[in-house]
């Protein structure tokens, strides 16, 4: 029992085991309620011809009742264990409301289409009522799957965060060697691609639609190659294009000197992820950047943000850079000696 109740997400547990009986108990009561407008036996089933299948008020409540519990249960239990996907328990537990919801509008739909007729034979199921049941069972089963927090009681997350609370505990410096920024092109140059994208592509679509589409994929896609990640700490410096695509990782032992200074894009290549040369560069914009020199000669020149962003980082790099070169030094001396 205890290696079951650490498997799953005992939070939901409680909602999951109880929601479709309290929907059923709640069905039955109705039900109950409105036993004497109902007529003896109810159509189950309904026939091209007009004919009907019949059975007793009580074996087909009890039947509605066990089919949404069953319904509920079946699919809402698919969201507990906590070692699934988190986006797939949370489509289960949507799902699974749904699902119980929608039972009980189909259950109830048929037995408000025979109240008040002496024969059940001149019954239908009340397309009303199931429309608007279908409708809300929808409604609510996207809203759990949006607002339910499928979360692990502990996660390998959580053990890299305890990690990184007891490093920096120990180690007060290690918050000071590291920076994370995002560095893009001014507003002014995103305005300018929508306007040379957006508006020729809404012409273009009058005649054909999948160019007007394509031109404007393109500008997005413009747009994201002057959007770039920059991260630096004591393992060196990485940028993500985008925050997506990697297009530099320099470990830290391989850098020999960082400066903040004012670049021209055109000093190295343009806008962009440029490499000639032996010259790497991922620049948004001319500006405050960081040039960077690798102890194998060559150079590479990132965006910086602003001036202050960019002399933190470039402060950062040189004091990482010293820290991993210090390292190796005392460590090629023990093995020296």
């Amino acid at each position: 029992m205890g290696k079951f109740m650490e498997s799953v997400d005992t939070r939901a547990l409680r909602f999951v085991a109880g929601f479709p009986v309290m929907v059923a108990a709640a069905f039955v009561v109705t039900a109950f309620l409105i036993r004497a407008d109902l007529p003896e036996p109810l159509a189950v089933r309904w026939t091209a011809d007009g004919g009907a299948s019949f059975a007793p008020f009580a074996a087909y409540v009890t039947a509605g009742a066990l089919m949404i519990v069953a319904a509920g249960w079946l699919v809402l239990s698919q969201a507990l264990p906590v070692r699934r996907p988190v986006l797939m328990r949370r489509i289960m537990m949507g799902a699974g409301l749904f699902l119980t919801l929608f039972v009980t509008s189909a259950l109830a739909a048929g037995l408000i289409g025979q109240a008040g007729l002496a024969d059940a034979r001149e019954s239908r199921v009340d397309m009303t009522v199931l429309a608007l049941g279908s409708g809300a069972a929808v409604s609510l089963g996207v809203t759990i799957a949006m607002v339910y927090k499928a979360d692990q009681q502990w996660s390998p997350d959580d053990d890299r965060a305890l990690q990184l609370a007891i490093a920096r505990e120990l180690d007060p410096d290690l918050s000071r060697d590291s920076i994370r920024l995002w560095v893009h092109a001014r507003s002014s140059v995103f305005v300018m691609i929508g306007i040379a994208s957006v508006f020729p592509a809404m012409l273009i679509a009058i005649a054909l639609p999948w160019l007007g589409a394509l031109l404007v994929i393109l500008a997005v896609i413009g747009a994201a190659f002057l959007c770039a990640r920059v991260k630096a700490d004591r393992r060196g410096l990485k940028v993500l294009l985008a925050g997506v695509v990697p297009v530099m990782d320099v470990p830290a032992g391989a850098i020999s000197a960082a400066s903040a200074a004012e670049v021209r894009a055109a000093d190295f290549g343009g806008w962009g992820y440029r490499h000639h040369s032996g010259t790497a560069a991922m620049l948004v914009s001319s500006g405050p950047a960081v040039v960077v020199n690798k102890t194998d000669g060559q150079r590479l020149a990132v965006s910086g943000g602003s001036q202050d962003s960019a002399a933190r980082l470039a402060e950062v790099l040189t004091r990482v850079a010293a820290r991993a070169r210090g390292g190796g030094d005392a460590a090629a001396g023990q093995a020296d000696s």
